[in-house]
């Protein structure tokens, strides 16, 4: 298995056709709205059908406030290089630091020779894309003096005038897959961008191309984990599955993960202009393959897991804010839990709340089961240890971001910020993902305690079932109190958006905010009492432990 441990990078691959150039920007936006990390676009300079790349992409960063923008490749053949590392690190700068440059050598050579490009062989686009970069870097590190001096055999820049720099480290992502070409990405460049359609035997060539790319920064004293591996995917979403991300969204969360975990894909850009599939993939998908991967990666104690800069904070304990929301305060170390009268799982599930905010209650407390108890003298190793922990460091962010929400109506009821300002910092959030469709403008925090529990019905809580019989009424309690909350969800963002209409309907907002604190705090603490054990037991599905 290899896992370079970065962090996860979904986004959109989109069609430029000019003939409904609206629509274009209409997706892009949605990429944005619905959470994802990066929209991309094919590069075909002598396409009359398609809008020119980077004029649209500089429209965009204009249209949009958060995501980032690439090609996906730039055809380097038609852009020279000089000026086309002054027009990324000028974006770059104009759009607050969101392009990153994806590169490719060119392949219709036809299509470049009758636009003015020069016709190369295979291995002279290699050299030339060498030239290239090495230019690109040179024109960006503004602090050097004297001017860029490459004398190659494709580009010959003598003293070219230096800057400027992009606002952020810009990646530079090439397109490869031939061997000469793999091992320049692992010498020269910052990220890996292969289509997953373009490869015969499908993910498994993965291996072994990644394979060339790690020979290729070895032997320039590089790193591996320094270049990172994207992919540009596509499939479809159907009720049952057909083949590889040709599925329901529970199949492509585990085929993705997998990726991730064995091949160290960290990128994924899903090729499609259908807005259905792309707030699937944003809103449905990302996020679960960010939490399997985050607890795969904290579990075994390796590149991304807790101590090596991941935010699943295993055996710390490390919680919210102070706000009365519930939620836990401070950085105090979890305590060790009993199991069968054996000091052994040192992870403390959390109390339930003393303090309630509203005098409603969507159920009965006192008649929620019991998980049985763990078998006496049971042993938790390390790995157990960190996957029982997981489920509280996840409850624990949505605690934080629930802390946040009430912080944030707080200083809209005090006249501190407007409606319009507190519905940009919540689309700021980590979650971030903006349920449009719904008519809401807080899903950033709502749709990840959705996305969360959907997780855990269609995945954990089965395998659960299967591995102890015993767990099923609790099981069964959980699953219907994800429907209860999933209502009171909703009930949020009817109110945020009545909000948005009249100003002065704040106190329905903070009644339903105040019900929501109070319905999902209880029902937190009520899973991590029963299943934190069990799943340090079993596992979150069958092998893993």
């Amino acid at each position: 298995m290899t896992d370079y441990g970065h962090e996860l990078l979904f986004g959109g691959f989109l069609t430029p056709d000019a003939r409904q150039p609206e629509q274009i920007v209409a997706r892009a936006r949605l990429c944005e709205q619905v959470g994802l990390d990066l929209v991309t676009f094919q590069d075909h300079p002598y396409q009359p059908g398609f809008l020119d790349t980077w004029t649209l992409m500089s429209y965009l960063a204009a249209a949009t406030s958060r995501i980032r923008l690439a090609g996906n490749v730039l055809n380097l053949p038609l852009r020279q290089p000089v000026v086309l590392a002054r027009s990324v690190a000028s974006l770059d700068l104009l759009s607050g630091g969101r392009v990153e440059l994806g590169l490719g050598t060119g392949a219709f050579w036809d299509a470049i020779e009758a636009n003015g490009g020069r016709r190369l062989a295979p291995g002279q686009s290699v050299d030339a894309l060498d030239e290239a970069i090495r230019i690109i870097r040179e024109v960006w590190a503004a602090d050097r003096r004297g001017g860029v001096r490459v004398d190659g055999e494709h580009y010959r820049v003598l003293g070219a005038k230096r800057g400027p720099a992009p606002a952020h480290p810009v990646g530079i992502w090439v397109g490869a897959y031939k061997p000469r070409l793999l091992r320049l990405v692992g010498r020269t460049a910052d990220g890996w961008l292969p289509s997953l359609s373009y490869l015969p035997k499908g993910p498994a060539e993965l291996a072994d191309l990644n394979a060339l790319v790690d020979e290729g920064a070895t032997a320039a004293g590089r790193e591996p984990a320094t270049v990172r591996r994207l992919l540009n995917i596509s499939g479809r979403f159907t009720r049952t599955g057909a083949g590889f991300l040709d599925g329901p969204p529970p199949q492509w969360v585990r085929e993705l993960t997998d990726l991730v975990l064995t091949y160290g894909t960290s990128g994924f850009i899903l090729g499609t202009d259908d807005p259905t599939s792309i707030q699937l993939f944003a809103q449905e998908v990302a996020p679960a393959v960010r939490e399997l991967v985050a607890a795969e990666r904290s579990a075994a104690g390796g590149p991304g897991s807790a101590g090596s800069g991941s935010t699943a904070q295993v055996g710390s304990g490390e919680g919210g804010s102070t706000a009365d929301s519930g939620g836990r305060a401070g950085a105090q170390p979890r305590e060790v839990v009993r199991a069968g009268g054996v000091a052994g799982l040192a992870v403390t599930p959390t109390p339930a709340p003393e303090v309630r905010h509203s005098d409603h209650r969507l159920w009965d407390e006192s008649t929620r089961p019991v998980a049985p108890a763990a078998p006496p003298g049971q042993v938790y190793s390390p790995r157990a240890q960190a996957v029982g922990g997981h489920l509280v460091d996840v409850h624990d962010h949505l605690r934080r971001e629930l802390s946040e929400i009430r912080d944030l109506l707080d200083q809209v009821r005090r006249g501190v910020v407007s409606a319009g300002d507190a519905r940009g910092v919540l689309n700021r959030m980590t979650m971030r993902q903006n349920n449009w469709t719904l008519g809401a403008y807080c899903a950033a925090y709502c749709t990840l305690v959705t996305q969360h529990h959907g997780l855990e019905d269609d995945a954990i809580f089965p395998h659960l079932r299967r591995a102890d019989p015993g767990l099923v009424p609790v099981i069964d309690r959980l699953e219907q109190e994800h429907v209860v909350i999933h209502d009171v969800v909703e009930g949020v963002d009817r109110a945020l958006v009545a909000l948005i209409e009249d100003p002065g309907r704040l106190p329905e907002l903070q009644q339903a905010v105040d019900v929501l604190t109070d319905t999902l705090l209880s029902h937190l603490s009520y899973e991590e009492q029963n299943i934190v054990e069990p799943l340090a037991r079993y596992g979150f599905f069958p092998g893993q432990l």
